[in-house]
């Protein structure tokens, strides 16, 4: 069995009560180092956290995704022997093996940043709205085509130390999946899109963007970058 120990994964949670305790049972079963940010939850996913495994990092208010994967990767750097870190998403479209694939993909030195994409095999999974939300934002982002990305806000995302240290998320919201790319695509980081599957179900679909709330996202960060 591969050794994951010097692997950190970085759960940012908001009111995942219902699933946040099977998530981390099956990641739990693979990669036994797993930080999670309660976001400042109403409901009981801390309690669920707490009896898990996992380490627990709490916001006391609801600060964002964003906000919620700094605190997280900060953590996850301090710890010995952390070399590489993975943002999972906790409500279930993750899945373990595609983890264990970008990991493998580091490990070879090819690549600082892999990133996981709905579109680089068959997407007849992707349900179509999604699909054009996905391809909205990422028509809009011009670091994204500088980049030749193809799935610009999946939130599966590995990266090895070097990485890890430069990343710094200043958008709380949602935002931030478009500022990281935008970093990615200034810096000299060689970045690789692998296939991965995403698991959508009616409680994952509740929690995804609009396509109104994804091209917002893209005018609000053009407007950061030209003031």
């Amino acid at each position: 069995m591969q050794d994951f120990q010097d692997v950190w994964l970085v759960i940012p949670v908001f009111n995942e009560e219902t699933v946040i305790a099977d998530v981390l049972a099956h990641v739990l079963r693979t990669f036994p180092n797993v930080v999670c940010v309660d976001d400042g939850s109403r409901d009981g996913s801390a309690v669920r956290i707490l009896g898990s495994g996992a380490h627990l990092l709490r916001h006391p208010i609801n600060l964002g995704q964003g906000a919620a994967l700094q605190t997280g990767l900060s953590y996850a750097l301090a710890q010995p022997r952390a070399e590489y870190f993975v943002t999972f998403d906790a409500d279930g479209q993750h899945q373990v093996e595609d983890v264990e694939a970008m990991i493998g993909v580091l490990r070879t030195k090819e690549a600082d940043v892999v990133l996981g994409s709905r579109f680089l095999e068959s997407t007849h999974e992707v349900p179509p709205l999604k699909k054009l939300v996905l391809r909205t934002i990422a028509a809009l982002s011009g670091s994204s085509r500088r980049l030749g990305l193809t799935d610009t806000h999946n939130g599966l995302r590995a990266f090895n130390r070097a990485v890890a240290e430069k990343v710094d998320i200043t958008q709380a919201g949602m935002a931030h999946a478009s500022e990281l790319v935008d970093f990615l695509s200034r810096s000299s980081f060689r970045v690789r899109e692998v296939p991965v599957t995403i698991k959508y179900t009616e409680y994952s679909m509740s929690k995804g963007q609009s396509l109104l709330n994804g091209v917002n996202i893209m005018f609000d960060l053009a407007l950061r970058r030209r003031g």
